[in-house]
């Protein structure tokens, strides 16, 4: 063996105590820690022919990289829709790490990852006040849910025809449109990877007085349009910039009536079913074929995780659309159950379980709670900003997104405000556009984000635009 390698065998408590110093001390300044740092000017390292240990190594990450990582994990990073990481989290994400388990079969693999991801989703159903028709499985993001849930639809919309998309290929395909009013980008990138086209979407009309739902009126137009052609309805739960809703209930009734895959991405709107105030924004989501959800934005776990939901009856649909066939290795994959046959990876690290730490950690009250404090918070900049003379909301203030912009100020100063808002360290916004204006948008989905941070953020933005002539 190595002779690294043979030392270290032995020392894994100096190594997790080194690590474990790190941590703590990361986590007693994230506070106060920078939300941006300037790029670094770095020359790489060279690959040595004898390393010299872990412990030299962390020396060496602390001297270079340290310092210069930001706090995406703290109270004011309000840029992505990216949450912390709870303390539960962050424990179930280094288990995962030292278990290092390719969770996919409890009976082929002989571990239990596959049970601790049935209870994880479990948990989840009920958090989200979900049926347990609903399967699902955990995924890296936003990104691949949707891929997912949409790959089950293109299936789903080849069997309409008669024809095994998985067997044949995008070719067998004849016109599959997607309808959707204001989806996330990472739906056209889906789309782009399935091989079904951007321009396979047809944008419905949103609806009129400062909104971003869909016009449900529209979406009936062009679903009778299709005069009985299948197609994929892509409903919103919640948008990027104002965090509208679709309007569930309407798309409900609409597939009662009409023969169409309805998918939601609720990244991170589904979350409002944890709060009785805010449910209501999601009823009838229960009917839906399938829906995404981002854990890393508001259930506050590390990236990367997310989940994809489909309903049991589309199983086979799944199945037909993700399994491994010809590995006679894994078995058969319509005998015995396998994540891998209905996802799209075949090697998976044990996402459920920092979920799953947090979930029983915390429960349904505490989701409740970071729910309801984000969206109090938010309103708060909202606040702030609506009575002010030098900043304008550009929508109203939904959830947990705070959409704004520069009063009386040419559009190219907005990019200019928030470059060096950002540049001071202590908080992090994007830049937007909403309605063809330039703008400003702040997302609350952070466990640690008080009244204070808004404070801070606020009078940091007031000290900025004072410097502009």
């Amino acid at each position: 063996m190595n002779q690294q390698l043979d030392q270290e065998l032995y020392s894994y408590p100096q190594i997790l105590a080194a690590v474990k110093d790190v941590a703590e001390a990361y986590l007693q300044n994230v506070d106060e820690a920078p939300t941006a740092v300037a790029p670094p000017q770095l020359d790489y390292a060279s690959l040595a022919t004898s390393g010299e240990g872990t412990l030299k190594a962390l020396e060496v990450f602390q001297q270079r990289f340290a310092h210069l990582m930001v706090a995406s994990t703290g109270p004011r990073f309000w840029g992505f829709v990216t949450g912390g990481t709870t303390p539960a989290a962050l424990a179930g994400d280094w288990l995962t790490s030292l278990y290092d388990q390719n969770a996919q079969s409890a009976t082929q693999t002989g571990d239990v990852s596959a049970v601790v991801e049935f209870e994880a989703l479990k948990l989840l159903r009920e958090l989200f006040d979900l049926p347990a028709s609903f399967f699902g499985g955990f995924v890296t993001g936003a990104t691949m849910s949707n891929f997912t849930c949409l790959a089950v639809a293109r299936q789903w919309y080849g069997e309409q025809l008669g024809v095994n998309i998985a067997e044949e290929g995008v070719f067998a395909l004849k016109d599959l449109k997607i309808l959707a009013a204001q989806p996330h980008s990472c739906v056209y990138k889906d789309l782009a990877m399935l091989g079904l086209g951007r321009n396979s979407l047809i944008k419905v009309n949103i609806l009129p007085g400062n909104r971003e739902a869909m016009d449900i009126a529209d979406l009936e137009a062009k679903l009778i349009a299709l005069n009985g052609q299948p197609c994929i309805v892509c409903a919103s739960g919640g948008t990027v910039n104002t965090v509208d809703f679709d309007d569930m209930q309407a798309i409900k009734t609409l597939k009662e009536k009409y023969n169409f895959w309805w998918h939601i991405d609720a990244a991170f709107g589904g979350f409002v079913a944890c709060s009785p105030q805010y449910k209501h924004l999601i009823q009838g989501w229960e009917m839906a074929d399938s829906i995404a959800i981002d854990l890393h934005k508001w259930l506050n776990v590390p990236y990367d995780s997310a989940v994809a939901f489909v309903q049991d009856k589309h199983l086979g649909t799944q199945l037909n659309t993700f399994q491994n066939a010809n590995a006679a290795y894994l078995g058969d994959p319509n005998a015995n159950f396998n994540f891998l046959n209905f996802l799209p990876e075949n090697s998976r690290r044990m996402r459920a379980l920092p979920a799953w730490m947090s979930l029983m950690a915390y429960g349904r009250e505490g989701y409740r709670d970071i729910v309801e404090r984000n969206v109090a918070n938010a309103r708060f900049l909202g606040e702030l900003i609506s009575s002010s003379a030098d900043f304008e909301l550009l929508a109203p203030v939904r959830l947990n997104c705070v959409c704004f912009t520069l009063k009386n100020r040419p559009q190219a100063e907005v990019s200019q405000f928030l470059s060096q808002l950002v540049a001071k360290g202590n908080v992090y916004m994007t830049p937007t556009v909403y309605l063809g204006q330039s703008a400003i948008r702040a997302a609350f989905v952070n466990w640690r984000t008080t009244e204070s941070d808004v404070e801070i953020a606020f009078g940091d933005m007031e000290a900025v635009l004072s410097t502009f002539k």
